[in-house]
C-alpha cells in the first residue's frame, strides 16, 4: 500500500508530459533501500516477506524513475541517469563485493544489517525538516495526517514482524519510525486549527513545500522519506528552474 502511494504524482506526470519540477533522488533511495534489503533477506535466508515485498517496491520504484527519465528536463533526466549509476548500480556492486568476498556466514549477515539499520536511521531523519516548517508556521497544509498515520502503522507491524523473527536489524529501525510517526500526528492535532500560512510567508519564508511519497514498506524511508519526501522550493517558480 505505501510503495502505490507516489502512483497519483506519476498519473499526473504523464498526464501533463512534464515532471512539473519534482526530484527523482526519493524514488533512487527507495529502488536502493529495496535492493538492500533484498539481498540481506536472500543472505539471512527464512525471510521471504521481506524479499516479497521489497521485490515487488523494486519494480514499483523501477517504474516510478523511468517514467520520471521520460518526461523530466534534459538536465533532471541526467542527473538522475548518473546518480542511479553511481548510487545504485556502483555502490550497491561495493556492497555487494564487499559483504560476498570479505566476509562469510553470520559476518556476512551482521555487516548487512548495520548497513541497512544505517541507512534506515539515516533516512527516518527526513521528516524533521518538514515537522520544523509545521512549527515554525503553525500550518499542517503540508503535513497530510492519512499518511503519516498509515507509515505509522506500516512501522509498528514492520517492528512486530522483527521482533517475532528476532531480527535486531528490522524492529530497531522501525521503534524510530514509530516514534517519529507519533510525533507528526501529534504536531498536526496540535496545530490543526490555526490559520492557514499568508501566501508572502510562504513565498519568502517557507517556499512552496511538495509531498511526494515514496518508501520501502519494511523501511519506511525508503520513506526519504520515512515514505515522506519534502521538497522545499523556495522562491517560486526560478528555484524551481534550478533545481531541474
Amino acid at each position: 500500500m505505501v510503495f502505490l502511494a507516489p502512483i497519483p504524482t506519476f498519473y499526473d506526470i504523464v498526464k501533463k508530459k512534464s515532471a512539473q519540477g519534482y526530484q527523482s533522488i526519493p524514488y533512487l533511495v527507495a529502488l536502493f533501500s529495496c535492493m538492500l534489503w533484498v539481498y540481506y533477506a536472500i543472505v539471512k535466508t527464512h525471510t521471504m516477506p521481506l524479499i516479497t515485498i521489497n521485490s515487488i517496491g523494486c519494480v514499483l520504484e523501477i517504474t516510478y524513475i523511468a517514467i520520471y527519465i521520460t518526461y523530466a528536463p534534459k538536465g533532471a533526466r541526467m542527473t538522475t541517469l548518473k546518480i542511479l549509476v553511481l548510487f545504485n548500480l556502483v555502490g550497491f556492486s561495493l556492497i555487494f563485493v564487499w559483504s560476498y568476498f570479505l566476509t562469510k556466514g553470520s559476518n556476512r549477515v551482521r555487516l548487512l544489517g548495520w548497513i541497512g539499520l544505517a541507512f534506515s536511521v539515516g533516512v527516518f531523519v527526513a521528516p524533521l525538516s518538514i515537522m520544523r516548517n509545521v512549527i515554525r508556521t503553525k500550518s499542517v497544509e503540508f503535513m497530510p495526517f492519512s499518511l503519516s498515520f498509515f507509515l505509522t502503522l506500516n512501522a509498528v507491524a514492520w517492528f512486530f514482524y522483527g521482533l517475532l523473527v528476532k531480527d535486531f536489524y528490522i524492529y530497531l529501525p522501525n521503534i524510530l519510525g514509530f516514534a517519529f510517526g507519533i510525533v507528526q500526528m501529534i504536531l498536526y492535532i496540535f496545530y490543526k486549527y490555526c490559520n492557514k500560512v499568508p501566501e508572502e510567508q510562504k513565498q519568502h519564508n517557507v517556499g512552496t513545500i511538495r509531498v511526494l511519497e515514496m518508501s520501502s514498506p519494511a523501511f519506511p524511508s525508503a520513506d526519504l522519506s520515512k515514505s515522506i519526501i519534502y521538497d522545499q522550493i523556495n522562491g517560486g517558480e526560478a528555484q524551481r528552474d534550478a533545481y531541474n
